[in-house]
């Protein structure tokens, strides 16, 4: 996702794995899910730096949707950030796209934030007119007919919904996606995986595609399903939240290891991504480098998020 949002972070929407960054530097495509996927195959699990759920290839689709709970955060893994969703494109070594809508969930200078969204990458995150609150019963769907993006988000606990009818020169549907994931931050100086909010499971269910105006489950023999891992390895890097200042003016910065999340079996058409902590270390005062912005961005004063390495 790319989103500022305001505590002042800017994310994009990336799926960072160990392969070599897409033509339009958003993606990094899964080595275990090759372009050409032929279908009738369930490929073996592949390992992402910000995705867990799963990816269905081998077609060119055109809707996707399921459901889930929005997932309640606690701070137990420090500051954090998380989204569920549902999309299509953005899975291939090559993918340029990305179209999803979904639910954030996010853990932010001690404060549970939530919020419902939708994304058009190589555009920016947008925000939706649906109030969501944690435990509400979410279903999602996004609809790609040419250049027409349709993407749709209902909240069935209280009876409200939302519809955009966008355009897009050239979406991606090579890939159908549902998916928990650690949004990233960007900045001039590049872009940098956040951490992972401990949103404890989310359960998601009724995952269904629509390819060649066929519809079938997540597993349907149509196409190919690949589990996808979200690494807690530490190779994301670890990261520093500031906490604060200290007395003398210099940083206090808390150094938090990547938490990781892994899917379960599938069952019919539904499984669920469970959290896997990381842990965090004792607040640290540092120096300020010279002619460094105490917000970062340029923004308003106040807590940031960036990394040291």
């Amino acid at each position: 996702m790319i989103r500022k949002s305001h505590n002042h972070l800017k994310r994009a929407a990336a799926l960072a794995t160990t392969a070599t960054l897409g033509a339009a530097g958003y993606f990094a495509g899964i080595a275990a899910i090759p372009a050409t996927a032929s279908a009738q195959t369930q490929s073996s699990e592949a390992v992402s730096q910000n995705w867990a759920g799963y990816v269905d290839s081998g077609k060119n689709f055109s809707s996707v949707s399921g459901s889930w709970r929005v997932p309640a955060v606690t701070g137990s893994g420090g500051q954090g950030y998380s989204v569920a969703w549902v999309g299509l494109g953005g899975a291939g070594n090559n993918s340029s796209a990305l179209e999803q809508t979904g639910t954030a969930s996010d853990f932010v200078n001690g404060h549970a934030e939530y919020f419902a969204w939708y994304e058009l990458v190589p555009a920016a995150q947008q925000p939706l007119k649906l109030a969501i609150h944690p435990g509400d019963q979410i279903s999602a769907r996004v609809t790609v007919n040419g250049s027409d993006v349709t993407v749709s988000l209902a909240d069935q606990t209280t009876g409200q919904s939302v519809t955009k009818a966008l355009h897009m020169s050239r979406p991606d549907t090579s890939s159908a996606e549902w998916i928990v994931e650690a949004p990233t931050e960007v900045s001039p100086s590049g872009s940098t995986i956040l951490p992972l909010a401990d949103f404890g499971k989310v359960n998601i269910t009724s995952a269904t595609a629509t390819a060649d105006g066929h519809t079938g489950g997540i597993s349907d023999s149509d196409w190919s399903t690949t589990p996808v891992q979200l690494s807690s390895d530490g190779s994301a890097g670890p990261g520093f939240v500031v906490t604060g200042f200290s007395s003398d003016g210099q940083l206090v910065v808390q150094q938090q290891s990547s938490a990781g999340a892994s899917p379960s079996s599938l069952s019919g058409n539904r499984f669920s991504v469970t959290w896997q902590g990381g842990s965090n270390g004792s607040p640290t005062a540092v120096q300020l480098p010279s002619g460094f912005a105490p917000d970062g961005y340029g923004y308003g004063p106040g807590p940031f998020y960036t990394t040291l390495r």
